[in-house]
Protein backbone atom coordinates (compact mmCIF):
# COMPACT_ATOMS: atom_id res chain seq x y z
CA UNK A 1 0.00 0.00 0.00
CA UNK A 2 2.65 2.50 0.90
CA UNK A 3 4.91 1.42 -2.40
CA UNK A 4 2.30 2.19 -4.31
CA UNK A 5 1.37 5.47 -2.35
CA UNK A 6 5.15 6.53 -2.98
CA UNK A 7 4.63 5.35 -7.17
CA UNK A 8 1.73 7.22 -7.22
CA UNK A 9 3.04 10.45 -5.62
CA UNK A 10 6.66 10.00 -7.61
CA UNK A 11 4.76 10.27 -11.07
CA UNK A 12 2.52 13.25 -9.72
CA UNK A 13 5.77 14.87 -9.07
CA UNK A 14 7.38 14.37 -12.57
CA UNK A 15 4.28 15.14 -14.50
CA UNK A 16 4.64 18.49 -12.38
CA UNK A 17 8.06 18.71 -13.54
CA UNK A 18 7.03 18.06 -17.10
CA UNK A 19 4.61 21.05 -16.79
CA UNK A 20 7.07 22.99 -15.74
CA UNK A 21 9.41 22.42 -18.11
CA UNK A 22 7.15 22.80 -21.09
CA UNK A 23 6.47 26.10 -19.68
CA UNK A 24 10.32 26.99 -19.49
CA UNK A 25 10.18 25.55 -23.38
CA UNK A 26 7.10 28.34 -24.53
CA UNK A 27 8.84 31.11 -22.79
CA UNK A 28 11.92 30.27 -24.50
CA UNK A 29 10.19 29.84 -27.96
CA UNK A 30 8.37 33.25 -27.02
CA UNK A 31 11.57 35.19 -26.33
CA UNK A 32 13.67 33.47 -29.37
CA UNK A 33 10.76 34.76 -31.89
CA UNK A 34 9.99 38.02 -32.80
CA UNK A 35 6.88 38.91 -35.02
CA UNK A 36 8.00 42.29 -34.94
CA UNK A 37 11.06 41.07 -37.27
CA UNK A 38 8.56 39.99 -40.19
CA UNK A 39 8.45 41.67 -43.05
CA UNK A 40 6.04 44.71 -43.35
CA UNK A 41 4.17 43.08 -46.12
CA UNK A 42 3.91 39.78 -44.24
CA UNK A 43 3.15 41.61 -40.95
CA UNK A 44 0.21 43.57 -42.48
CA UNK A 45 -1.29 40.36 -43.81
CA UNK A 46 -0.99 38.18 -40.60
CA UNK A 47 -2.61 41.09 -38.03
CA UNK A 48 -3.82 43.84 -40.53
CA UNK A 49 -1.98 46.58 -38.74
CA UNK A 50 1.11 47.71 -39.71
CA UNK A 51 3.84 47.91 -37.07
CA UNK A 52 3.48 51.45 -36.63
CA UNK A 53 0.27 51.44 -35.45
CA UNK A 54 0.21 48.26 -33.60
CA UNK A 55 3.07 49.93 -31.57
CA UNK A 56 1.20 53.27 -30.75
CA UNK A 57 -1.67 50.53 -29.96
CA UNK A 58 -0.25 48.50 -27.17
CA UNK A 59 2.01 51.94 -25.92
CA UNK A 60 -2.23 52.94 -25.71
CA UNK A 61 -3.21 50.02 -23.76
CA UNK A 62 0.62 49.57 -21.91
CA UNK A 63 -0.13 50.49 -18.57
CA UNK A 64 -2.89 48.85 -17.70
CA UNK A 65 -1.17 45.46 -19.49
CA UNK A 66 1.85 45.58 -17.03
CA UNK A 67 2.41 41.86 -16.26
CA UNK A 68 1.46 41.30 -12.35
CA UNK A 69 4.05 38.53 -12.70
CA UNK A 70 7.59 38.66 -13.45
CA UNK A 71 7.66 35.94 -16.14
CA UNK A 72 4.11 37.26 -17.01
CA UNK A 73 3.65 38.31 -20.43
CA UNK A 74 4.82 41.38 -22.54
CA UNK A 75 2.26 44.24 -23.43
CA UNK A 76 3.07 43.61 -27.01
CA UNK A 77 2.71 39.73 -26.53
CA UNK A 78 -0.99 40.62 -25.32
CA UNK A 79 -2.17 42.86 -28.37
CA UNK A 80 -0.42 41.16 -30.68
CA UNK A 81 -2.66 37.54 -29.81
CA UNK A 82 -6.22 39.54 -29.70
CA UNK A 83 -5.73 41.34 -32.56
CA UNK A 84 -4.33 38.33 -34.40
CA UNK A 85 -7.48 36.19 -33.09
CA UNK A 86 -9.81 39.40 -34.49
CA UNK A 87 -7.86 39.35 -38.02
CA UNK A 88 -8.54 35.91 -38.90
CA UNK A 89 -11.20 34.70 -36.31
CA UNK A 90 -10.04 31.19 -35.33
CA UNK A 91 -10.25 29.10 -32.28
CA UNK A 92 -8.34 30.14 -29.18
CA UNK A 93 -6.47 27.64 -29.15
CA UNK A 94 -4.69 27.84 -32.58
CA UNK A 95 -4.06 31.44 -32.19
CA UNK A 96 -2.17 31.11 -29.20
CA UNK A 97 -0.44 28.29 -30.03
CA UNK A 98 1.90 29.87 -33.34
CA UNK A 99 5.27 29.69 -32.45
CA UNK A 100 5.52 33.17 -32.25
CA UNK A 101 3.41 33.03 -29.33
CA UNK A 102 3.69 29.64 -28.07
CA UNK A 103 0.67 30.20 -25.80
CA UNK A 104 -2.10 27.75 -23.91
CA UNK A 105 -6.29 28.47 -24.63
CA UNK A 106 -6.87 29.86 -21.24
CA UNK A 107 -3.71 32.43 -21.75
CA UNK A 108 -4.72 33.19 -25.10
CA UNK A 109 -8.61 34.01 -23.65
CA UNK A 110 -7.64 35.84 -21.19
CA UNK A 111 -5.71 38.04 -23.54
CA UNK A 112 -8.25 38.09 -25.84
CA UNK A 113 -11.01 39.57 -22.87
CA UNK A 114 -8.92 41.53 -21.31
CA UNK A 115 -6.91 43.76 -24.65
CA UNK A 116 -11.07 44.04 -25.64
CA UNK A 117 -12.52 45.05 -22.89
CA UNK A 118 -9.37 47.60 -22.23
CA UNK A 119 -10.27 49.22 -26.16
CA UNK A 120 -13.82 49.50 -24.87
CA UNK A 121 -12.74 51.15 -21.88
CA UNK A 122 -10.39 53.80 -22.82
CA UNK A 123 -10.59 53.89 -26.49
CA UNK A 124 -14.03 53.97 -28.08
CA UNK A 125 -15.43 57.10 -27.16
CA UNK A 126 -12.11 58.11 -28.54
CA UNK A 127 -12.27 56.97 -31.85
CA UNK A 128 -15.79 56.66 -32.51
CA UNK A 129 -17.21 59.99 -32.76
CA UNK A 130 -20.79 61.40 -33.95
CA UNK A 131 -20.15 64.42 -34.17
CA UNK A 132 -21.87 66.85 -31.49
CA UNK A 133 -20.26 70.32 -32.35
CA UNK A 134 -21.72 72.55 -35.00
CA UNK A 135 -18.52 72.92 -36.41
CA UNK A 136 -18.22 68.83 -36.74
CA UNK A 137 -21.67 68.56 -38.15
CA UNK A 138 -20.82 71.34 -41.23
CA UNK A 139 -17.93 69.71 -42.09
CA UNK A 140 -19.92 66.22 -41.93
CA UNK A 141 -22.26 68.03 -44.21
CA UNK A 142 -20.08 68.79 -46.41
CA UNK A 143 -18.40 65.81 -46.88
CA UNK A 144 -21.29 64.02 -47.64
CA UNK A 145 -21.85 66.86 -50.14
CA UNK A 146 -18.98 66.60 -52.03
CA UNK A 147 -18.87 63.13 -52.04
CA UNK A 148 -18.91 60.42 -55.18
CA UNK A 149 -22.21 60.05 -54.79
CA UNK A 150 -23.68 63.27 -53.19
CA UNK A 151 -26.62 63.85 -50.37
CA UNK A 152 -27.09 67.45 -49.13
CA UNK A 153 -27.53 67.62 -45.79
CA UNK A 154 -26.24 64.36 -44.57
CA UNK A 155 -23.86 63.46 -42.21
CA UNK A 156 -24.16 60.04 -41.86
CA UNK A 157 -25.53 56.63 -43.72
CA UNK A 158 -27.13 53.95 -41.16
CA UNK A 159 -27.68 50.30 -41.39
CA UNK A 160 -27.93 47.10 -39.59
CA UNK A 161 -25.90 43.36 -39.77
CA UNK A 162 -25.73 40.25 -38.52
CA UNK A 163 -22.73 38.79 -36.33
CA UNK A 164 -23.25 35.76 -35.68
CA UNK A 165 -22.94 34.39 -32.70
CA UNK A 166 -23.06 31.04 -29.97
CA UNK A 167 -26.49 30.30 -29.28
CA UNK A 168 -26.95 31.85 -25.46
CA UNK A 169 -28.39 30.12 -22.67
CA UNK A 170 -30.50 32.81 -21.36
CA UNK A 171 -33.36 34.29 -23.65
CA UNK A 172 -31.57 32.01 -26.72
CA UNK A 173 -34.61 32.75 -28.66
CA UNK A 174 -33.95 36.61 -28.94
CA UNK A 175 -31.00 36.36 -31.02
CA UNK A 176 -32.45 33.89 -33.86
CA UNK A 177 -32.88 36.24 -37.04
CA UNK A 178 -34.65 36.12 -40.12
CA UNK A 179 -31.94 33.98 -41.43
CA UNK A 180 -32.33 31.11 -38.11
CA UNK A 181 -28.95 32.12 -37.43
CA UNK A 182 -28.22 33.07 -33.24
CA UNK A 183 -26.52 36.60 -33.68
CA UNK A 184 -26.53 40.26 -32.71
CA UNK A 185 -28.05 42.90 -34.94
CA UNK A 186 -25.13 45.41 -35.18
CA UNK A 187 -26.55 49.08 -35.96
CA UNK A 188 -23.53 51.68 -37.86
CA UNK A 189 -23.29 54.84 -38.78
CA UNK A 190 -20.67 55.56 -41.02
CA UNK A 191 -19.28 58.47 -43.45
CA UNK A 192 -18.70 58.30 -46.92
CA UNK A 193 -14.64 57.75 -46.22
CA UNK A 194 -16.23 54.36 -44.35
CA UNK A 195 -15.16 56.00 -41.09
CA UNK A 196 -17.54 55.13 -38.00
CA UNK A 197 -19.47 57.63 -36.54
CA UNK A 198 -21.43 55.15 -33.98
CA UNK A 199 -21.25 51.27 -33.40
CA UNK A 200 -24.67 49.96 -31.36
CA UNK A 201 -23.59 45.77 -30.68
CA UNK A 202 -25.97 45.75 -27.95
CA UNK A 203 -29.51 43.94 -29.13
CA UNK A 204 -29.87 40.90 -30.30
CA UNK A 205 -30.65 39.44 -33.70
CA UNK A 206 -34.40 39.11 -33.53
CA UNK A 207 -34.81 43.08 -33.06
CA UNK A 208 -35.25 44.86 -35.93
CA UNK A 209 -34.18 47.78 -37.44
CA UNK A 210 -36.17 50.39 -36.48
CA UNK A 211 -36.77 49.37 -32.61
CA UNK A 212 -32.91 49.39 -32.03
CA UNK A 213 -33.29 53.32 -33.85
CA UNK A 214 -35.81 53.77 -31.92
CA UNK A 215 -33.97 52.93 -28.71
CA UNK A 216 -30.72 54.45 -30.02
CA UNK A 217 -28.85 58.03 -28.47
CA UNK A 218 -28.14 59.11 -31.47
CA UNK A 219 -32.07 59.47 -32.89
CA UNK A 220 -32.81 61.60 -29.52
CA UNK A 221 -29.57 63.82 -30.41
CA UNK A 222 -30.67 64.26 -33.90
CA UNK A 223 -34.07 65.22 -32.18
CA UNK A 224 -32.36 67.42 -30.51
CA UNK A 225 -30.66 68.99 -33.19
CA UNK A 226 -33.66 69.36 -35.16
CA UNK A 227 -35.91 70.96 -32.28
CA UNK A 228 -32.79 73.64 -31.99
CA UNK A 229 -33.11 74.67 -35.96
CA UNK A 230 -31.02 72.70 -37.84
CA UNK A 231 -33.78 71.36 -40.47
CA UNK A 232 -31.60 70.20 -42.91
CA UNK A 233 -29.31 67.73 -41.35
CA UNK A 234 -30.61 64.37 -41.67
CA UNK A 235 -28.64 60.45 -41.24
CA UNK A 236 -30.06 58.56 -44.24
CA UNK A 237 -31.17 55.09 -44.06
CA UNK A 238 -33.12 52.06 -45.64
CA UNK A 239 -36.94 51.52 -45.52
CA UNK A 240 -36.19 49.18 -42.66
CA UNK A 241 -36.18 52.92 -41.13
CA UNK A 242 -39.20 55.22 -40.17
CA UNK A 243 -39.28 58.69 -42.41
CA UNK A 244 -38.36 60.87 -39.46
CA UNK A 245 -37.66 64.60 -39.47
CA UNK A 246 -33.76 63.69 -39.28
CA UNK A 247 -34.07 60.17 -41.22
CA UNK A 248 -34.48 60.37 -45.14
CA UNK A 249 -35.77 56.85 -46.50
CA UNK A 250 -36.59 55.62 -49.80
CA UNK A 251 -39.97 56.23 -51.07
CA UNK A 252 -41.67 52.81 -52.13
CA UNK A 253 -43.54 52.11 -55.72
CA UNK A 254 -42.64 54.82 -57.80
CA UNK A 255 -41.63 54.42 -61.71
CA UNK A 256 -38.41 55.36 -62.96
CA UNK A 257 -40.02 58.71 -64.83
CA UNK A 258 -41.00 60.20 -61.81
CA UNK A 259 -39.11 62.45 -59.39
CA UNK A 260 -39.53 60.26 -56.61
CA UNK A 261 -37.54 57.70 -58.39
CA UNK A 262 -34.97 60.17 -58.92
CA UNK A 263 -34.89 60.88 -54.86
CA UNK A 264 -34.45 57.29 -54.13
CA UNK A 265 -31.80 56.82 -56.65
CA UNK A 266 -29.85 59.06 -55.34
CA UNK A 267 -30.35 58.40 -51.57
CA UNK A 268 -29.86 55.22 -52.29
CA UNK A 269 -26.46 55.26 -54.31
CA UNK A 270 -25.26 58.13 -50.84
CA UNK A 271 -26.38 55.33 -48.37
CA UNK A 272 -24.41 52.35 -50.25
CA UNK A 273 -20.98 53.67 -47.95
CA UNK A 274 -22.43 51.55 -45.28
CA UNK A 275 -23.19 48.45 -47.10
CA UNK A 276 -19.52 48.54 -47.95
CA UNK A 277 -18.39 49.30 -44.82
CA UNK A 278 -19.99 46.39 -43.37
CA UNK A 279 -17.75 44.11 -46.24
CA UNK A 280 -14.52 46.02 -45.07
CA UNK A 281 -15.41 45.37 -41.88
CA UNK A 282 -15.79 41.41 -42.14
CA UNK A 283 -13.64 41.35 -44.82
CA UNK A 284 -10.61 42.60 -42.14
CA UNK A 285 -11.49 41.50 -38.88
CA UNK A 286 -12.53 37.79 -40.02
CA UNK A 287 -13.75 36.90 -36.71
CA UNK A 288 -17.37 39.09 -37.70
CA UNK A 289 -17.59 37.21 -40.89
CA UNK A 290 -20.76 35.64 -42.18
CA UNK A 291 -18.86 32.11 -41.93
CA UNK A 292 -17.25 32.47 -38.11
CA UNK A 293 -19.27 32.09 -35.10
CA UNK A 294 -17.97 34.17 -31.92
CA UNK A 295 -17.99 31.51 -28.88
CA UNK A 296 -18.47 33.89 -26.55
CA UNK A 297 -21.49 35.33 -24.48
CA UNK A 298 -23.80 38.53 -26.40
CA UNK A 299 -21.97 40.78 -23.95
CA UNK A 300 -18.51 40.24 -24.70
CA UNK A 301 -19.37 39.64 -28.61
CA UNK A 302 -20.66 43.24 -28.29
CA UNK A 303 -17.07 44.53 -27.11
CA UNK A 304 -15.50 42.12 -29.52
CA UNK A 305 -17.49 43.68 -32.42
CA UNK A 306 -16.91 47.26 -30.38
CA UNK A 307 -13.17 46.72 -30.18
CA UNK A 308 -12.84 45.86 -34.34
CA UNK A 309 -14.83 49.05 -34.91
CA UNK A 310 -12.54 51.18 -33.06
CA UNK A 311 -9.10 49.37 -34.75
CA UNK A 312 -10.95 50.07 -38.32
CA UNK A 313 -11.41 53.75 -37.37
CA UNK A 314 -7.95 53.47 -36.40
CA UNK A 315 -6.74 51.79 -40.02
CA UNK A 316 -8.58 54.52 -41.44
CA UNK A 317 -6.62 57.26 -39.57
CA UNK A 318 -3.04 55.36 -40.85
CA UNK A 319 -4.86 55.34 -44.26
CA UNK A 320 -4.04 51.47 -44.18
CA UNK A 321 -5.31 49.33 -47.43
CA UNK A 322 -9.23 48.42 -47.17
CA UNK A 323 -10.54 44.44 -47.68
CA UNK A 324 -13.89 44.30 -49.20
CA UNK A 325 -15.55 41.26 -48.16
CA UNK A 326 -17.20 39.65 -51.63
CA UNK A 327 -19.14 37.05 -49.86
CA UNK A 328 -22.40 36.87 -51.50
CA UNK A 329 -24.08 36.24 -48.23
CA UNK A 330 -22.71 39.62 -46.33
CA UNK A 331 -25.21 41.58 -49.10
CA UNK A 332 -27.84 39.13 -48.75
CA UNK A 333 -28.21 39.47 -44.80
CA UNK A 334 -28.98 43.15 -44.78
CA UNK A 335 -32.19 42.56 -46.75
CA UNK A 336 -34.64 43.67 -44.45
CA UNK A 337 -37.46 40.89 -43.63
CA UNK A 338 -39.31 42.46 -40.18
CA UNK A 339 -42.50 42.09 -38.56
CA UNK A 340 -44.46 44.61 -40.46
CA UNK A 341 -46.82 45.57 -37.10
CA UNK A 342 -43.62 46.46 -35.13
CA UNK A 343 -42.47 48.60 -37.81
CA UNK A 344 -45.99 50.39 -38.58
CA UNK A 345 -46.22 51.05 -34.61
CA UNK A 346 -42.88 52.77 -34.83
CA UNK A 347 -43.72 54.59 -37.76
CA UNK A 348 -47.10 56.11 -36.75
CA UNK A 349 -46.58 56.73 -32.98
CA UNK A 350 -42.78 57.44 -33.13
CA UNK A 351 -41.87 60.98 -34.05
CA UNK A 352 -43.63 63.85 -36.62
CA UNK A 353 -44.03 61.58 -39.74
CA UNK A 354 -46.68 64.11 -41.50
CA UNK A 355 -43.40 66.59 -40.83
CA UNK A 356 -40.78 64.62 -42.09
CA UNK A 357 -42.88 64.00 -45.70
CA UNK A 358 -43.03 67.79 -45.90
CA UNK A 359 -39.50 67.95 -46.28
CA UNK A 360 -38.78 65.15 -47.94
CA UNK A 361 -41.24 66.39 -50.82
CA UNK A 362 -39.30 69.98 -50.54
CA UNK A 363 -36.31 67.85 -51.22
CA UNK A 364 -37.38 66.46 -54.17
CA UNK A 365 -38.88 69.36 -55.20
CA UNK A 366 -35.59 71.43 -55.18
CA UNK A 367 -33.44 68.46 -56.87
CA UNK A 368 -35.50 67.56 -59.39
CA UNK A 369 -37.82 70.37 -59.92
CA UNK A 370 -38.36 69.55 -63.90
CA UNK A 371 -37.36 66.53 -64.40
CA UNK A 372 -40.83 65.49 -66.29
CA UNK A 373 -40.80 68.71 -68.47
CA UNK A 374 -37.06 68.19 -69.45
CA UNK A 375 -38.29 64.03 -70.13
CA UNK A 376 -41.13 65.59 -72.03
CA UNK A 377 -39.20 67.42 -73.93
CA UNK A 378 -36.83 64.93 -74.60
CA UNK A 379 -39.03 62.27 -75.79
CA UNK A 380 -40.80 64.88 -77.99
Amino acid sequence: MAEGYLAWNLLLLEERVRIMERKIERRLLRDAQNPFELPNREFLAAYRLNKELLMDLTDMLRPHLQPLRRNGLAPEIAVLVAVEFFANGSYQRPAGNQCEFALSQPSTSRCIRKVTWLINRYLLRQWIKFPMTQQERTAARNKFANARQPFPGAIGAIDCTYINLLAPRLHEEAYVNHHGNHSLNVQAIVDPDLKILNINARYPGARHDAFIWNASPIRHIMEHFYNNGERRTYVIGDDGYPLEPWLMTPLPHYPPWSQQFQYNERLCKARNVVERFFGVLKGTWRCLSYQRVLMHAPEIAGQIVNACAVLHNMRQHYRLPMEENNEILCAAENVYVEDAEAREEVMNHRGPRAVAQRIQNQIIQEWFPNYRSALDNENN
